[in-house]
């Protein structure tokens, strides 16, 4: 992903000779070893490491409160807090700018516990104070929701709130009736494309079998309007995932990416519910865990809904969805799934309408290359404004 204008405001370059740089700071006297552990930080952000990373704020963070405790204890300023106070100034132990770096390492962290230590972290620091905001409420609404409820709750059919097959959707339908109508065409010039045609439909085959579609995804995700629409898609998942608490992974928006990381297919956001989890685990699913798990869930098909008026995408999450349930002991009916499928766009729907400022600067964070730092805080700028 390339780097915007607005990770550069976060940049992990080390420059004495940085514009805001006090006047008459004698930096002989910051010790060496304290800028090489920031370049150790700064090398684990860069690396990916989140375990490193963290472990580094953390260990910077105690020391900072005990020499915060011993300063007040005594009535003194130690050298220590000195040379803090010196690489506050330099921006190399500044929280607002360094500690939001640590969430740009949890894409590769293996341990999604870990992941979750990230947020926590950040969050008793005072920096994500929307994470998690609506993790215990119960949003209004009616706990059955028919397709006229949904309708008239919403301003939009069923049908505009469920994924499209490839050949239903604006763009997949007019690429469609180009490749009939141009190989009608190529037929009645005389033009044999019985072979080019049987080679073509084979290497899709392979693809959607071998590499579950990665291939036509890539070729679609260069199309701009698609492209917006998988943003605007991402996007939705990860406010709400925010905002319910669950800690966002990573977004991967190339499908290429994706198939390397385990994903095939498709873009994703990758979020993970503790409480989730661990009940899973225990062989129980409590219905608020559930609730939470589906609103996620069903967010990228409310945010399209919500900016386009109709949802394309969504079907994988919707398979998701159906194999979750069919788990379930005992699993839900049919007409049990439906319920709540349309209960979860509902919820996801209103709650992305009433941050939809919020939305918007995940969707623009994400359009100019933003890491997950710079999206998540962009959400909080957000939501701080409004």
């Amino acid at each position: 992903m390339a780097l915007s204008s607005q990770q550069l405001l976060f940049s992990s370059q080390f420059s004495l000779l940085c514009p805001r740089t006090p006047p008459n700071r004698n930096f002989k006297a910051i010790p060496r070893a304290a800028l090489r552990e920031w370049k150790e930080y700064e090398d684990a952000v860069k690396r990916k490491d989140l375990a490193r990373a963290l472990r580094f704020l953390k260990s910077k963070e105690t020391l900072t409160n005990n020499d915060s405790l011993a300063d007040s204890v005594n009535g003194s300023f130690t050298n220590d807090s000195a040379t803090r106070s010196g690489l506050g100034d330099l921006g190399l132990f500044d929280g607002l700018e360094r500690d939001w770096e640590v969430l740009d390492t949890c894409l590769n962290a293996d341990d999604m516990r870990l992941v979750s230590s990230a947020y926590g972290f950040l969050k008793n620091r005072g920096f994500l104070p929307s994470f998690g905001k609506f993790s215990n409420i119960v949003l209004e609404g009616p706990r059955e929701v028919t397709p006229t409820v949904l309708q008239s709750s919403t301003g939009l059919e069923v049908t505009k709130l469920s994924p499209k097959k490839w050949g239903e959707t604006g763009i997949s339908s007019l690429v469609f009736i180009a490749f009939i109508g141009g190989a009608n065409f190529l037929v009645d010039r005389g033009i044999d494309i019985r072979v080019n045609l049987a080679a073509i439909l084979g290497l899709t085959l392979l693809d959607s079998i071998f590499l579950g579609g990665v291939c036509l995804a890539q070729i679609s995700s260069y199309w701009p309007p698609n492209k917006r629409r998988i943003l605007v898609h991402e996007a939705g998942h990860l406010l709400v995932a925010y905002l319910m608490g669950c800690p966002i992974r990573g977004v991967i928006l190339d499908p290429m990416v994706a198939m390397q990381m385990g994903t095939q297919g498709q873009a994703g956001t990758q979020f993970w519910d503790e409480k989730l989890s661990n009940e899973l685990a225990e062989g129980k699913l409590s219905s608020t865990s559930f609730d939470r798990y589906c609103m996620v869930l069903f967010a990228g098909i409310a945010a399209e809904a919500l900016v386009y008026g109709e949802a394309e995408g969504g079907e994988n999450d919707e398979n998701l969805f159906r194999s979750i349930c069919i788990l379930l002991q005992p699993p839900l009916s049919v007409a049990q799934m439906s319920n709540q499928a349309r209960w979860s766009v509902l919820q996801s729907f209103n709650l992305l309408k009433w941050h939809r400022d919020a939305h918007r600067a995940a969707v623009k964070a994400l359009e100019s290359g933003g890491s997950l730092s710079v999206v998540i805080r962009r959400i909080e700028e957000a939501m701080s404004s409004s």
